[in-house]
């Protein structure tokens, strides 16, 4: 013969347990669960500004199958030391430092010489090839599918110019000729 305190424990323990495995409570509504991220991010630990050089909290560009963020600017330079040299500007030393994303399945061409450095009279102006060499930045670059690169674009423009834009060029995306039409970021 049973004990009705057993039997009636173990339907209570039943109960209790069946709730649990529902997640849910008798009579209460559910509380939504809390739905993954659908795209995971990677967690890249953040590094200090460089000496001398402004933040740049500008949002991503693209231009063609290209992605482009700026991450820094630095105004102003009057000269610099390379590894083998020093330089003096003309007028003055702009830096633009950029990240480079091919978002494309095939390899993209990465033209430094194009990208533009627009001032506020709005006359652009091209990388100082002489100061992208002693800093040893790449002219070209081949990037893989998916690749991302950072580097510094050099400028030598009038002491007297104010910057406020670069305009970036990308490489068209695979089968279309000619060239992109470029994304403009405002500068600081």
């Amino acid at each position: 013969m049973r004990n009705p305190l057993i039997v009636l424990t173990g339907a209570v323990l039943a109960a209790a347990v069946t709730a649990g495995c529902t997640g849910t409570d008798p009579g209460k509504t559910a509380a939504p669960r809390a739905v993954p991220s659908p795209t995971p991010t990677y967690e890249l630990p953040p590094r200090p500004v460089r000496p001398g050089e402004i933040p740049v909290r500008a949002a991503p560009v693209t231009d063609g199958e290209t992605r482009f963020q700026v991450i820094g600017l630095q105004k102003g330079l009057d000269g610099f030391f390379g590894s083998h040299a020093e330089w003096r500007a003309k007028g003055q030393y702009v830096v633009v430092r950029v990240v480079v994303e091919n978002l494309a399945r095939t390899t993209a061409h990465f033209d430094a010489k194009r990208q533009k450095l627009v001032a506020a009279d709005g006359t652009s102006h091209a990388p100082n090839k002489f100061a992208q060499a002693i800093k040893r930045q790449p002219d070209t670059l081949s990037l893989g599918a998916q690749v991302r690169v950072e580097m510094d674009l050099w400028y030598d423009i009038p002491e007297e110019a104010k910057v406020s834009a670069i305009r970036l060029f990308g490489d068209p995306p695979l089968g279309v000729t000619g060239g992109t039409d470029g994304a403009q970021v405002p500068l600081p």
